[in-house]
């Protein structure tokens, strides 16, 4: 059976996405979302298979033409059991047998990875890393996780802690990410940039001047890497200066990850994606700086592939590769 069901799961909204295996590629065939529930996952799981059986049944497929689900779920999560364990955007999700529930209500085969880990399983699978080996996929979006690919396969680690690479503390002081001030989270991520962001509009503010991405200093809790980025590239100094920061401390980062792991491709989605313009000439010279020249060499850094469809991507390859086991 070449037909899969994803299952992306958000702390705003989820997705239950039908995709079907063409020429050795995922093809997203229907793509459907429904707002998440707080502190009520059990009906959210009976809601993700009510929906199951309308995609099927609107794509003319029986629930025993489906090869297997994939879920994608923020951790902290147990693969090997299917268990959700107290994500922090998902109140209420405490010790969740997710995996077993859908099991039984629909009788087919499910899967389940931390959301870092399913994106980069679909980048490896469908974009970026295709034809990879050793990969390692970090998100760089609100914050900061990361998904490792060695050897061919996904090494989530002793129990699923593997790739936290926002923990890193990189300096002493700098923005807050993972409630700690300097860590890869902080300098790396949408917070984190609006954190510097607003760190350097009170700098000026307080010297009697302003920047294009804050004009009044009321506004000051308005400003995101979003707006800073549309300042950037329209030239203002202030905010060119805080992607380089953000870039400098990517690269510092990126080198660790570079000496430690030896990997062939670095693959990073969202805001990099975005702004790859703003932040790689920062990014690579620390890493010229920073990492082992022969590790550097023959490893490409290149933005993700798969843009605003990555949670289904992601859903969907964690089904494939449950199913390929």
């Amino acid at each position: 059976m070449e037909n899969y069901i994803g299952v992306n799961i958000g702390g705003t909204k989820c997705s239950i996405s039908l995709g079907k295996i063409e020429q050795g590629r995922i093809k997203l065939i229907e793509s459907q979302t429904l707002p998440t529930v707080k502190n009520r996952p059990l009906e959210m799981i009976d809601n993700f298979c009510s929906k199951i059986a309308d995609i099927c049944s609107l794509s003319g497929l029986k629930i025993s033409d489906i090869a297997s689900v994939g879920i994608s779920c923020g951790g902290p999560l147990d693969s090997v059991k299917g268990v959700v364990q107290s994500p922090p955007n998902l109140p209420g999700w405490d010790n969740i047998e997710i995996v077993d529930i859908i099991r039984r209500n629909i009788g087919l085969p499910a899967y389940i990875q931390n959301d870092a880990n399913a994106c980069a399983l679909a980048e490896w699978l469908y974009g970026a890393g295709v034809g990879f080996k050793n990969l390692v996929f970090l998100t760089f979006g609100t914050g900061l996780g990361a998904g490792i690919i060695l050897d061919g396969r996904l090494y989530s680690g002793t129990n699923d802690n593997a790739g936290e690479l926002g923990h890193f503390r990189l300096d002493n002081f700098g923005p807050v990410g993972y409630a700690k001030c300097g860590s890869f989270e902080g300098f790396c991520s949408g917070s984190g940039i609006a954190q510097l962001a607003k760190l350097k509009a009170a700098e000026l503010f307080q010297s009697g001047t302003s920047c294009a991405y804050c004009r009044n200093i009321d506004d000051i809790d308005k400003i995101s890497a979003k707006t800073v980025a549309e300042a950037a590239n329209l030239g203002d100094e202030t905010a060119k200066e805080v992607y380089r920061i953000s870039g400098e401390y990517l690269g510092k980062g990126l080198s660790i990850v570079i000496d430690l792991l030896n990997p062939e491709v670095i693959v990073i989605g969202s805001i990099f994606a975005r702004s790859e313009a703003l932040l790689r000439p920062s990014m690579e010279a620390a890493i010229k700086r920073e990492a082992l020249v022969q590790s550097a060499r023959v490893c490409k850094i290149v933005p993700a592939k798969l843009g605003e469809d990555i949670g289904d991507y992601a859903a969907l390859s964690v089904a494939v590769n449950g199913a390929l086991k």
